[in-house]
């Protein structure tokens, strides 16, 4: 499995979630939301179909899901300026990016 797959999946997914976050911001007629809401989930459904190719869904999954929370969690940041709450979240956070090292690594050295 390509980790670029997965990678172009979860920014797709990042902009199919701030096109709905714009719909849900500004209304249901917001049509540029609507659009890239949609738009966004076809790129995740066609690298999902990529990645799965190669990958079981155990793995892809795993690893969508980290490299999404990763990403999609630096792009609120910087361009929402979304927070969160607590350093424990942050400490999440830097758990998920190990949990994809190890998948990735095939497991921890004995």
């Amino acid at each position: 499995m390509s980790l670029l797959d997965v990678t172009i999946m979860s920014l797709s997914e990042i902009v199919g979630d701030f096109g709905f976050k714009n719909v849900a911001r500004l209304g249901f007629g917001n049509v540029q939301g609507w659009m890239a809401g949609i738009g966004g989930y076809i790129g995740v459904i066609y690298y999902l179909i990529r990645s799965l190719r190669v990958g079981n869904v155990t793995y892809v999954n795993g690893m969508w899901d980290g490299v999404s929370a990763v990403l999609e969690t630096a792009a609120a940041f910087f361009i929402f300026g979304e927070r969160m709450k607590s350093w424990v979240q942050y400490m999440g956070l830097l758990l998920i990016i190990i949990g994809m090292w190890v998948m990735r690594s095939g497991g921890i050295p004995h």
